[in-house]
């Protein structure tokens, strides 16, 4: 599927500034409309080529285009990597974590990136989310909303539609195991609390948190989160389980029942 953030490169909205390519530090065309020579990486100053930077300078002094260039290795006749990275990145908004919406057929579509290059990037952007989910596999523990947020993140920052998980827990809060209850729409997922019990049953859980994604970033709770909370609270009380909280995650933060005082 191709994520509705997607912009291909040559796919400006009306009034949408161009960004220009850069070359040295400088734009490929200068206000007086004379294009400057491409020039490419080999030729460039030692001190501004990715690798030679890299090394002189530490990891930390490269942009993500730079990172990214070194890893491809090459850009095309009239285009260096740096500059096609430049180009990916933009269609994601900059952001890193886009990258990871962006598949075979969506990267292939930029001159200069083959299948190759694309399956590079796709890589790339693997290990960076697989390095989240080791981060968060640290947190056992859940004694607050933000420890759960962090424990999700990683789930969570691909996903376009509603998903639900239940995290069952021990007396110590600690967890016996992350169960997917249900994936849904783009604005709602239904939960079936007879299957959230039944789990928690199964793994002799003494309390559990719900948990649910909302893709828009919306962190507003709708009518039917709060039915589910005091349903599933209800329940879980008929069978001496306690539910601790009802979290909604997104990409940037959380929304927590428990802490709004609705459970």
């Amino acid at each position: 599927m191709i994520s509705k953030s997607f912009k291909p490169f040559n796919d400006r909205g009306a009034g949408q500034a161009k960004e220009e390519p850069m070359v040295f530090g400088r734009a490929a065309a200068g206000s007086d409309g004379k294009e400057h020579s491409y020039v490419s990486i080999k030729n460039w100053a030692e001190e501004d080529r990715p690798r030679e930077k890299l090394m002189a300078k530490g990891v930390e002094s490269l942009t993500n285009a730079e990172l990214f260039a070194i890893l491809i290795g090459n850009g095309t006749a009239k285009k260096s990597a740096v500059e096609l990275m430049q180009e990916v990145l933009k269609s994601c908004d900059g952001k890193l974590r886009n990258l990871n919406h962006l598949t075979l057929q969506d990267l292939v579509q930029f001159n200069g990136i083959g299948e190759a290059k694309a399956l590079t990037i796709i890589a790339a952007a693997e290990i960076g989310k697989r390095r989240m989910m080791e981060d968060s596999s640290d947190i056992t523990q859940f004694r607050t909303a933000a420890d759960v947020q962090r424990y999700m993140q990683p789930m969570v920052q691909d996903l376009t539609l509603e998903k639900s998980w239940v995290l069952l827990l021990n007396n110590n809060a600690r967890l016996l195991s992350c169960v997917t209850l249900s994936s849904g729409g783009l604005t709602e997922t239904l939960v079936d609390v007879r299957l959230l019990l039944k789990k928690a049953l199964l793994h002799d859980a003494t309390s559990f948190i719900l948990v649910h994604n909302h893709p828009s970033g919306s962190l507003k709770p709708s009518r039917a989160d709060a039915d589910l909370t005091e349903k599933a609270h209800k329940a879980a009380q008929a069978v001496n389980i306690r539910m601790v909280d009802h979290v909604i995650v997104t990409e940037g933060g959380y929304y927590s029942f428990a802490e709004e005082g609705k459970i």
